[in-house]
């Protein structure tokens, strides 16, 4: 999954290094919180207009997990 979320990012943004991800570990629900953190001047870009590129991560990585029977959360910093 960080593999991922790692992807996706550096995709988007212009300063690709400045990327990295993070997991928390499992809370008592079940839900693995991944935290992508960006260079401040890319924040905008991961996050898009009215955090519609956001959503979609968090669509994609939803969809991913599902697949692995696992729940994640996306937070982005």
């Amino acid at each position: 999954m960080q593999e991922l979320l790692l992807a996706i990012a550096k995709g988007l943004v212009e300063n690709p290094d400045a990327v990295t991800v993070t997991a928390d570990e499992e809370n008592e629900e079940g839900i693995v919180t991944y935290h992508i953190h960006v260079a401040e001047d890319d924040m905008g870009r991961v996050i898009g207009k009215q955090g519609r590129i956001a959503k979609a991560i968090r669509t994609v990585a939803r969809s991913a997990a599902i697949r692995k029977n696992e729940k994640v959360a996306v937070e982005i910093d």
